[in-house]
């Protein structure tokens, strides 16, 4: 009764069978792990996740907790049903009347024994007794069809009596008992082992687990950044749509009215040309030479401000055609402002400036002056009277407060004209001591660097020239973590790609400035929100 509770106890309700890898939800009820796992699956659809069970709603897909205490309880449960099963299946072979469960077996007899037979059964020594078993011939020697009672450990074989002093005469041989416990005592060595292992599975699996729901989370927050960018694109859109037609209707109004006045002039001027035309033809038909040469000369006929009217309507014409470039100006400003916000989507859902970048005063050389707002390096030929400390660059460098682990992010630099310095950036722990410290001159830094006005990129002293004709002295450095790239750009008008380094990063990254009589700033946003250069062209290499 109390087998039969306990098996009740630890049935799946969703299987109905002994759990097999059970695991917790917050609410506390247990499930197979493949069983839970399958309802929510139908309920990722739905996005409404709630437990088999009591039907408890959790936000979100719930995590699933191993239970490891009832998971030993059910392993065990297995085995010793297995084991009872096993010894029930075997009767007692001289019960004829009715089966009786066998509690020993007679190796020698090759018989299986209930208590009451096996009280009255030889005591002799060639009678051996096992725990019940139906394969009794196995259990002894296939050639002397005696009991296996030896272990040769040379063979790794069973053995009887007869096969020591045979066969096997002069091999290390057990007792059955003994070579037993031996391998058993190895066996568990290797199931603590297994434990272990098993430990570290689970451990692992937890692992993935939290960087799952972590990339989900972060999938999540991306998702809402676009939503809200793609929201404000459509206002944009809807607000352009609703200004520039009305902007185009009211201009046209304006040069309605004013081309009405200009031709309702014409027309009065056409009316006076005419009248004055027929005139000097009424003249020249006349016979009388006297009435003729009495009329004024024809060109005292033409009134001179009439003849500069002309000049005065074209340039009114023109001045109404020059007005028709306003709408554009305002459409085209307008399309560049939402090409900058696509872009920012494109380059890797949402690429975030790092404004809040400020370099890191503690790790400036002694002849870097810092400015109050640790935004700008400028070397000084006086030294700055700093304590040397172990994270101090010897050389003319210094790197950024600011670490970046994950993410997109960038950051742009102006230097001053200059014939040498280097922008990038590197891991803390790069070396702060000796040519191998500078930027770009060992495996833990990658740079931009200028040496008499031609630009290369270095990485672990590896020198690569750019072929580019370089004359902004603006420059973007791009930071893509978890695809491994760093990537340079220079600030022109569209802004163009210099380079890109590929790589694994397995420290934080830090902004790093190295300078030769010349200052570089890191550049704040300007007051509307965006940097001073477009990033139209991002897209096309990031």
């Amino acid at each position: 009764m109390a087998s039969s509770h306990l098996r009740n106890e630890l049935l799946c309700s969703i299987c109905l069978s002994t759990y097999t890898d059970p695991v917790t939800l917050r609410c506390g009820h247990n499930f197979c792990r493949v069983c839970v796992d399958r309802v929510l699956d139908t309920q990722d659809e739905s996005g409404v996740y709630s437990c088999p069970e009591c039907r408890e709603e959790f936000q979100g897909r719930p995590a699933l907790m191993k239970n490891i205490n009832l998971h030993n309880v059910a392993e065990r449960f297995l085995i010793t049903q297995q084991e009872q099963e096993e010894i029930t299946g075997i009767c007692c072979t001289y019960c004829v009347d009715s089966p009786v469960p066998a509690v020993r077996s007679c190796l020698h007899c090759e018989a299986s024994l209930c208590d009451k037979h096996l009280r009255s059964h030889s005591k002799s020594p060639e009678h051996v007794l096992s725990d019940p078993s139906t394969s009794l011939e196995k259990r002894k020697c296939s050639v002397h069809k005696k009991i296996l009672e030896y272990y040769c450990t040379e063979d790794a074989a069973c053995i009887c009596v007869y096969c020591s002093v045979g066969k096997h005469r002069g091999h290390r041989v057990e007792i059955l008992d003994e070579a037993s416990e031996r391998k058993k005592k190895k066996l568990r060595n290797v199931y603590q082992k297994l434990i272990t292992k098993r430990e570290m599975t689970e451990e692992r699996v937890r692992s993935l687990e939290e960087r799952r729901k972590k990339a989900q989370e972060k999938a999540a927050r991306k998702v809402e950044k676009v939503i809200a960018l793609c929201t404000n694109i459509r206002r944009r859109l809807d607000d352009l749509e609703m200004r520039v037609p009305s902007e185009i209707y009211r201009q046209e109004k304006e040069e309605s009215l004013s081309l009405s006045a200009l031709i309702h002039q014409l027309e009065i001027k056409k009316d006076e040309l005419s009248r004055k035309m027929r005139h000097i033809e009424e003249l020249c038909n006349m016979t009388d030479p006297l009435t003729v040469l009495q009329e004024p000369d024809t060109g005292d006929l033409c009134d001179p401000e009439e003849e500069g009217g002309d000049e005065d309507t074209g340039g009114h014409d023109k001045q109404l055609h020059d007005g028709d470039d306003l709408d554009v100006v305002m459409i085209s400003d307008t399309v560049h402002t939402l090409c900058d916000v696509i872009t920012g989507i494109k380059s890797g859902i949402y690429v975030e400036d790092s404004t809040d970048i400020l370099l890191d005063i503690n790790t400036a050389s002694n002849y870097i002056h810092i400015s109050d707002n640790l935004k700008t390096a400028t070397r000084t030929r006086e030294k700055q009277n700093r304590p040397e400390t172990a994270e101090r660059f010897q050389g003319y460098q210094v790197m950024s407060r600011r670490g970046f682990t994950s993410g997109q992010y960038y950051w742009d630099v102006e230097s001053s004209r200059s014939d040498y310095w280097i922008v990038g950036m590197c891991y803390p722990s790069i070396d702060r001591r000796g040519r191998k410290s500078y930027i770009g001159y060992n495996n833990k830094s990658w740079s931009l660097w200028r040496y008499d006005n031609q630009y290369s990129v270095i990485h672990d002293e590896e020198v690569i020239p750019l072929p580019h004709q370089i004359s902004s002295d603006r420059f973007r450095i791009c930071l893509d973590y978890e695809a491994g790239q760093l990537s340079f750009y220079e600030l022109c008008d569209p802004t163009r790609h210099l380079h890109t380094f590929t790589a694994t990063f397995t420290e934080p990254l830090h902004a790093a400035l190295c300078l030769w009589d010349c200052s570089i700033k890191i550049l704040e946003r300007s007051s509307d929100g965006r940097n001073h250069h477009n990033i139209r062209n991002l897209d096309r290499d990031w």
